[in-house]
């Protein structure tokens, strides 16, 4: 099991890094810039092309079955969920194979409607309890990811 995170706009890196090191987890913080972060032999930082897509082509590339993505990408989570990962948004909630359809269709329609201009919204603020939330979130998923490769 290792962990991808899609790390341009990402506010829960540092928890990751905490989370994932207290597990001995390999994570790869996946941006197209250079990101200061914690220095660990755990943590590898790619750096991909310039691109509005490189860094979630990267990421679908090497995640793999059981593998751990933190997104808020809807694109990118479903791409990781069809190459059997799980996806984790920073805010704490999963993304799963039974809802990617359905959040995939109201990202298309709110952009649909963003670009008549009958909505004008941005993205919730994010708080500490996301942040709370995000960290027992991914500590749940780890544990449940353990057992069920224990299990086989």
């Amino acid at each position: 099991m290792e962990i991808y995170i899609d790390g341009d706009a990402c506010p829960v890196k540092d928890e990751v890094f905490r989370v994932a090191g207290r597990h001995g987890l390999k994570t790869y913080l996946v941006s197209n810039q250079w990101l200061r972060g914690a220095a660990s032999p755990l943590i590898e930082r790619v750096v991909v092309a310039e691109g509005a897509d490189a860094a979630d082509d990267w990421i679908a590339t090497h995640i793999g079955d059981g593998d751990i993505c933190i997104t808020a990408d809807i694109p990118l989570a479903s791409r990781c969920i069809d190459r059997g990962g799980v996806v984790l948004g920073p805010n704490g909630k999963p993304f799963t194979e039974a809802g990617i359809g359905m959040a995939l269709a109201t990202r298309d329609l709110m952009a649909d409607l963003r670009e008549r201009g009958e909505v004008n919204s941005s993205a919730p603020a994010f708080t500490r309890q996301d942040r709370s939330r995000f960290l027992q979130s991914l500590e749940q998923l780890i544990q449940a990811q353990k057992r069920r490769t224990a299990a086989g």
